[in-house]
């Protein structure tokens, strides 16, 4: 695998304008009536009313792709009484996106992601209990299966903490396959692994092989399994699964939205 330091980890960890953490501060009130998206010369920008929108660091807020311009400036319409940031996930892959806060390049997320895959999170079947054994053997080996066929790969389970060997060439076809997309979408592949702890499981989901509800299912499959043996708080399980299907999806979106089929398509129509 690829050496990469725990330094530029640390930034790609932590190089996303994304509230993860609890804020006690309130939300301010929305101050905006309307929401609207303007383009020049191939940039979209988004409106709250006459304003143009702005990072973090006080850049003009753009991007360069129409569906996602219009999917952001309806995260801000949908704000009700109050902006809470921490629900606007592709306003904030954005703005990570033009200000680069941690000066992370393109080759060190193309690294940190072919790392990923050696703490894949569906690689590590449990050897204690056999019941959970089959069941991921059932639900995660046949994902293994596909993502092995379509990067002509071979990846194979382990059990318990046994760190996974790879063969040569292993994280040099996944990079490769990485590599074919550009920073901002790499931006949404980043999100989306973090979320759900697995590369494989993300490049399914790119790759509409599963849904991203599936996805969080199957990255959840340990817990949903020990919840049927202990006491389910159900709202407390329930809103956890659904912001990690709410991150997952907007990391998915950002990748497709910054593809070049999605500017392809726009340029054919235009």
């Amino acid at each position: 695998m690829f050496n990469i330091s725990s330094r530029i980890v640390t930034r790609l960890c932590n190089s996303t304008y994304h509230i993860s953490t609890r804020y006690y501060a309130a939300p301010p009130k929305r101050f905006y009536r309307k929401t609207g998206v303007v383009s020049s010369n191939g940039k979209y920008e988004i409106t709250l009313d006459q304003r143009k929108l702005k990072t973090p660091k006080g850049l003009p807020f753009f991007v360069e792709s129409e569906p996602l311009a219009l999917a952001i400036a309806t995260e801000w319409d949908a704000q009700k009484e109050v902006v809470d940031r921490s629900t606007m996930h592709l306003t904030a892959l954005s703005s990570t996106v033009i200000d680069n806060p941690n000066n992370v390049q393109k080759s060190d997320i193309v690294n940190y992601l072919a790392n990923y895959i050696s703490t894949d999170a569906i690689l590590f079947h449990s050897n204690e209990e056999k019941a959970l054994k089959d069941l991921q053997k059932v639900e995660w080996d046949p994902v293994i299966e596909w993502f092995n066929k379509r990067y002509d790969v071979n990846i194979e389970s382990t059990h318990g903490l046994e760190v996974p060997t790879f063969a040569p060439g292993t994280a040099m076809n996944i990079s490769r396959y990485l590599s074919s997309y550009n920073e901002a979408a790499l931006h949404g592949f980043m999100f989306a692994v973090d979320t759900i702890k697995s590369l494989i499981l993300t490049c399914a989901c790119v790759d509409r092989h599963i849904t991203p509800a599936k996805a969080v299912l199957l990255a959840r499959l340990e817990e949903e399994y020990q919840l049927g043996y202990w006491e389910r708080v159900e709202w407390a399980h329930d809103v956890q699964q659904l912001d990690s299907q709410s991150r997952l999806a907007a990391g998915l979106l950002f990748v497709y939205f910054n593809s070049s089929d999605v500017f392809v398509k726009q340029k054919i129509a235009n």
